[in-house]
């Protein structure tokens, strides 16, 4: 059974209520205000420490497969063009420093 934390406004007191899930919260508290109390969201306190938590984790390699593919050569065409190759890019002169008097 879970255990929720209410903050009464008028009183500021600060308690635990063991509830069900299908409980309605609470609206009354220890000291007798009605329509103050608020459930208090805790964080979860659950760590995961481990491998396998991550994508990157899941995978170790390359699936093997169960056939191997066959080699696939490719032929040239005769009718498409050879692309024409990229002129390289040229530096920048460098300039020598000035030197100051």
């Amino acid at each position: 059974m879970p255990t929720y934390v209410y903050e009464c406004k008028t009183c500021n007191t600060v308690f635990e209520a063991d509830q069900s899930i299908k409980d309605d919260p609470l609206d009354t508290c220890v000291c007798g205000a009605v329509g103050t109390v608020k459930r208090v969201i805790q964080p979860v306190g659950i760590a995961f420490k481990g491998s396998g938590f991550y994508v990157n984790d899941s995978k170790s390699g390359p699936a093997p497969s169960s056939a191997k593919p066959s080699p696939v050569t490719e032929t040239p065409s005769v009718d498409s063009p050879t692309p024409a190759p990229t002129p390289a890019a040229t530096p920048a002169p460098e300039t020598p420093p000035t030197k100051s008097p």
